[in-house]
């Protein structure tokens, strides 16, 4: 077993290099960064055997300690998977930098001009688990942001994560740039997830990407800060403005494009003054694509094939293609309802009222409000930011899907002619 002491030094050796090669990385031209990042994606793609060898080692101890086929399918890394991740690269790399842009530059009074320079946030901690596409994904976007990153994926993946951690440092030093800009945790010892959130003397920010439980536990635990989300409690209101057939198609969409995700809807709520006419059409098609309603009592008066719906469903992220469906009798009470069970994910009103479409985006407090959109829509990709590295359901210093930009800060510049302050 690894001692306390030995922990600490690990996570001490990782920290002191990872915060030397950020304040290299900070320094680091556009063309070098996306050199490194086409240096990699070629590296993947000739390397692409050794790395399915690697998976092949975490998917045999998969299926020996039972993993289900869920779980193998997301461990599993084929010919096409690997291609997709040097793809992933590859766009990356020809995305826009966003280290060095100046922005909000005025002039004052006093002759200076005050304004904003964009700069990288630093060390960033990625916690993950199952996927090692992430490792690919994650060192990209810090490295394109001028970030150096440690990443500690799950054990599961331990194997796959070293040869795809391995193909990326070479690539760096291939290119004249220090390989400890991305660095893996090369230990399944869980204590080390507990230094990696604790070390605010090497790193700057943790981003965990997995299930509730982890992403509980690292925000009680964590004393760097954290970008993320917990739940994703999506709403979809039906106004009583709303065209009927366009609600019909976005709220088939939003629960059944893909059910398993953040972004999916997972409460339906809909203007009494419509209610009658809608749900049982909307009930029909999304019967049709599969999916269970569970409602409040006037829903299931109109469509009584619906379950009935517990106080519990309404906080419920289902993740699956289950939908509860609530009756409301005005555009307050749908804003009272997301207040009250929201979490701050995303929420869509469908409405061809101004007013009503203006007062929901103003005053739903999330990190991505919609109007006439379908919830799956709240994806960095869909975004224009290239790709994200998460979503943030919080308010500092980011919020929604995190890109790029999210990826670093802004400082305050000043502009001067020889001023000084009388």
């Amino acid at each position: 077993m690894t001692t306390t002491h030995t922990v600490q030094q690990i996570m001490q050796q990782l920290g002191e290099q990872a915060r030397q090669a950020a304040g290299t990385m900070r320094m680091v031209d556009t063309e070098a960064k996306n050199s490194a990042l086409m240096k990699g994606a070629a590296l993947l793609a000739r390397e692409k055997q050794e790395i399915i060898a690697a998976n092949a080692l975490d998917m045999q101890a998969g299926r020996d300690n039972g993993l289900d086929a869920a779980m193998l399918d997301r461990l599993e890394l084929t010919a096409s998977r690997i291609e997709a991740m040097a793809l992933g690269l590859e766009q990356i790399a020809a995305l826009p930098d966003p280290v060095g842009e100046i922005s909000d530059l005025v002039f004052r009074p006093s002759g200076i001009q005050v304004g904003h320079m964009r700069v990288p946030l630093g060390v960033i901690g990625i916690i993950y688990e199952s996927r090692p596409n992430v490792t690919a994904d994650a060192a990209a976007l810090c490295l394109k942001s001028g970030n150096a990153v440690i990443l500690r994926g799950g054990s599961e993946a331990i194997h796959s994560n070293r040869a795809i951690a391995g193909v990326l440092r070479r690539a760096l030093l291939d290119c004249g740039l220090p390989q400890d800009a991305v660095q893996l945790v090369d230990s399944t010892d869980r204590a080390l997830v507990g230094e990696l959130i604790k070390a605010e003397k090497y790193v700057d920010v943790i981003i965990p990407r997995g299930g509730k439980s982890l992403i509980e536990r690292i925000s009680a635990e964590a004393r760097v800060p954290v970008i993320k989300h917990l739940d994703g409690i999506c709403h979809v209101y039906v106004d009583s403005a709303a065209d009927l057939q366009m609600a019909t198609k976005i709220a088939v969409n939003a629960k059944m494009h893909r059910t398993g995700v953040c972004n999916a809807m997972e409460t339906l709520l809909v203007h009494a003054a419509v209610a009658g006419e809608f749900l049982p059409v909307m009930a029909e098609a999304l019967d049709k694509a599969g999916a269970s309603l569970r409602g409040c009592a006037r829903s299931r008066a109109l469509v009584p094939s619906m379950q009935a719906a517990t106080d519990a469903d309404w906080d419920t992220e289902y993740l699956d293609a289950i939908l509860s469906v609530r009756v409301v009798d005005s555009l307050d009470e749908a804003i009272a309802h997301i207040a009250a069970h929201g979490s701050a994910h995303t929420e869509s009103i469908i409405t061809a009222d101004y007013a009503a479409g203006m007062r929901f985006l103003r005053e739903v407090d999330s990190s991505s409000v919609m109007w006439n959109a379908s919830t799956r829509f709240a994806d960095g990709f869909e975004y224009g930011l290239g790709a994200e590295i998460g979503i943030s359901t919080d308010r500092l210093h980011v919020r929604g899907p995190v890109g790029l930009h999210g990826l670093t800060t802004q400082k305050w510049i000043v502009l001067g002619h020889g001023e000084i302050r009388g």
